[in-house]
């Protein structure tokens, strides 16, 4: 029986989530990861002038001039939390223009597929079919997903506890200097008295992720 999609709603918040087709990786190298990275920067916005791989051969002068004029746009999405795991990403997305979601995951998956299948000589999809998604109806939902999503890296031991808040993959380093340039982490961080509130609030779920992780199919990573 076939799948039943619901509409994605604007001005909601998803949990969208997708790995790699039979688990495989789809990040192998430090430059995957940057450019995914750059993709997640450039995509939000609505009607990109080129695609990323030629913006990404233009001058710094061009690049910064380019997403000056997309920033003053309007977008698809808002990235208000992302982890990048070596097989799979998870992203916690606001929808601020109607079908943004399914627009921006279009580019950004297209995207990411043409560049590795290229760089690793490869044919057919990367991913596992379409990207997966989970409506978020409340605030606490919210935070809570914000910490599960940059606990990934730790319960999944891809790096010790401590580069937990320097993992340049995630957006946790924009959560704790303050430095905007992919998130709108003040959707999440408004909900605490201070950014180390929040770090306190991450870090005491360290041990329970970990159990977590033993049992996915009490989490989302089940679905993925």
């Amino acid at each position: 029986m076939p799948q039943v999609r619901f509409p994605l709603v604007t001005d909601n918040y998803y949990h969208v989530f997708n790995r790699g087709v039979a688990r495989q990786p789809i990040f192998k190298s430090q430059y995957d990861y940057k450019y995914a990275l750059s993709a997640l920067s450039y995509y939000p916005f609505i009607n990109p002038p080129m695609k990323l791989s030629y913006f990404q051969s233009l001058s710094s002068e061009r690049k910064e001039e380019i997403m000056r004029g997309l920033k003053n746009g309007q977008k698809y999405i808002s990235i208000i939390a992302f982890v990048l795991m070596p097989n799979h990403f998870h992203l916690l997305l606001k929808q601020t223009y109607d079908e943004g979601i399914s627009k921006f995951m279009s580019l950004f998956c297209n995207s990411y597929s043409r560049y590795f299948n290229t760089k690793y000589q490869r044919v057919g999809p990367l991913l596992q079919g379409r990207f997966k998604s989970i409506h978020i109806e409340t605030t606490e939902q919210l935070i809570h997903l914000s910490r599960y999503i940059h606990l990934n890296p730790v319960v999944s031991a891809v790096i010790p506890e401590k580069e937990l808040f320097s993992y340049q993959y995630s957006s946790m380093p924009e959560y704790m200097n303050g430095n905007y340039n992919v998130v709108e982490a003040q959707e999440v961080l408004r909900e605490f008295k201070s950014i180390e509130a929040y770090k306190e609030f991450v870090v005491d779920h360290i041990s329970y992720g970990k159990e977590l992780e033993k049992i996915k199919h009490l989490t989302f990573e089940d679905n993925i």
